[in-house]
């Protein structure tokens, strides 16, 4: 189904890949409802509503990624206690993390049969709230699983059967915060997918809501509780990812980092949200400080990252050694094309035509194109269109937050006749994110929309991320009509390369406008 493998994109793109390596936190889980006449429970909690002591040092160890250890830990408190649900929330998001990191297909069954064992420990266990919860938990981090792995048909029914056990529990266990941040998720994520699937959705009874949803997850970010980590991390990255709050995200994540330098999962998200931020060097000390050692669960994806990194600084080699170390060790099929295209530009641009051209043959080899950044690399590889040198170092410039270099090398581009259209739009957007990442906005506008005027229908992303950007600028200034123009604009272009990352965020910002 096309909607699904939306939701399916949606899951893996932007900074909400760093969500899902929140583990126990940020997924699809489902439940079969319960009758509606049962008696709702007061929102007290007691010891039974909270993790164990043990529980609790097994999932710090788990938000840390040291998987083993945590997994080790869970089940010495299950010998004791067989029931216990923060043990088995545990053991089985050791288990989904590592999936969903290794992205290995050949351990889909197995973490699927674990999950089911899991539910069925839990099903015979008294009802609390945190028992509730941890179904619910379990449930969507196998809806999660399903999609990513192409059972879209199983992961639509339980994204349903997720959301209405999520929305009973809630009203089972009101003012139960880790319920509260669960229910928040769920209603975000699924309010910010495009207008174009709203009706499958509301075929299955999900009705988002982007700002219920970011409400909900600041309630519960704002309030001790087990998974108060979870919450505050999930708000920091969609405040930045859909509206722009990047300090917040960054200030949030240098704390947790320096409060917890052995975490991995920190090393990562500050990696993450520097990276967006086009702070190359800042994220780069994010990956060279991370903890690192065999009780860790290897993430190949931060070698990725740094590629790209070092790519922006004009360390090819380095960038080279990092995207061959990724590919070497990642299980997926998602990023193989973009890290062959990144090798294709390090050697490219470094001035090695041979590997550059092996590297552009291997995009086709394999890989898939549910990414973004995928799709980007084989409509390079279709369109055989030649690349400019000075466009493509000023857009590497400009990834890395080095954007008076990025003016002065798009200085030497020079458009005639033969220059393609995508070159000729290409050249005064990125003029206008380089002016815009130095503030000064009156020349980013002009270039914006210098490069909206200038497409047309003309298939590329240049004229909806200028929309989208101008909107934002309009947005801070206070002019929220010409804010939801500009939005409204970026919405209604046709397919281009990243348009479902494109879409979701001008929706959400439409939204927060009213």
């Amino acid at each position: 189904m096309k909607v699904l493998a939306e939701v399916r994109r949606g899951l893996r793109a932007g900074a909400l890949r760093a969500a899902l390596l929140l583990l126990p936190l940020c997924a699809f889980t489902a439940q079969e409802p319960d009758s509606n006449n049962e008696q709702r429970t007061t929102n007290n909690e007691t010891a039974a509503d909270q993790l164990s002591p043990a529980a609790r040092r097994a999932y710090t160890e788990l938000l840390k990624l040291r998987t083993g250890t945590a997994q080790a830990l869970a089940r010495a408190e299950l010998r004791q206690q067989p029931g216990s649900a923060g043990a088995l929330l545990v053991a089985e998001g050791a288990g989904f993390a590592e999936l969903v990191i290794s992205q290995d297909a050949a351990r889909y069954e197995i973490i699927i049969d674990q999950q089911d064992a899991a539910l069925a420990a839990l099903d015979a266990q008294p009802r609390s709230a945190l028992r509730d919860y941890v179904r619910g938990e379990i449930r969507l981090h196998q809806a999660v699983v399903q999609v990513m792995f192409g059972h879209e048909l199983q992961g639509a029914w339980s994204l349903r059967q997720a959301y209405l056990q999520v929305q009973q529990n809630a009203r089972r266990w009101p003012g139960y915060l880790p319920t509260v941040k669960t229910l928040g998720l769920c209603e975000f994520l699924i309010g910010s997918v495009p207008e174009g699937y709203r009706w499958f959705l509301n075929l299955l009874g999900l009705p988002g809501n982007t700002e219920a949803g970011l409400q909900h997850l600041r309630t519960a970010a704002q309030r001790p509780h087990d998974f108060q980590p979870e919450a505050q991390i999930l708000v920091a990255l969609i405040r930045q990812t859909y509206y722009g709050a990047d300090e917040e995200a960054a200030t949030l994540v240098a704390r947790l980092s320096r409060e917890q330098p052995d975490n991995l999962l920190f090393s990562y998200l500050g990696m993450s949200v520097q990276k967006k931020l086009h702070h190359a060097d800042q994220a780069l000390a994010y990956y060279r400080n991370r903890p690192t050692g065999p009780t860790y669960v290897p993430v190949a994806y931060l070698h990725h990252m740094a590629a790209d990194l070092l790519l922006y600084q004009g360390q090819y080699t380095a960038s080279e050694r990092a995207n061959q170390q990724f590919l070497s060790e990642y299980r997926g099929v998602h990023y193989r094309k973009d890290a062959w295209f990144k090798l294709y530009l390090a050697y490219w641009l470094s001035g090695d035509a041979a590997q550059a051209e092996r590297s552009r043959q291997q995009i086709s080899k394999g890989g898939d194109t549910t990414v973004e950044e995928d799709r980007y690399a084989q409509r390079f590889v279709d369109d055989r269109v030649p690349l400019s040198r000075p466009l493509t170092r000023a857009r590497l410039h400009i990834d890395g937050g080095y954007y008076r270099p990025a003016l002065a090398t798009l200085d030497e581009f020079r458009a005639t006749a033969a220059t393609p259209l995508r070159d000729r739009l290409e050249e005064p957007y990125r003029r206008a994110r380089a002016y815009h990442g130095l503030q000064r906005l009156d020349s980013a506008r002009l270039y914006y929309g210098r490069c909206i005027a200038a497409s047309g229908p003309a298939p590329y992303y240049f004229a909806p991320q200028s929309a989208l950007q101008l909107g934002y600028i309009c947005q801070e200034a206070g002019q929220k009509a010409q804010a939801k123009a500009y939005f409204q604009k970026a919405l209604g272009y046709g397919k281009h390369e990243y348009k479902t990352s494109t879409d979701a965020k001008a929706k959400v910002a439409l939204a927060s406008l009213k």
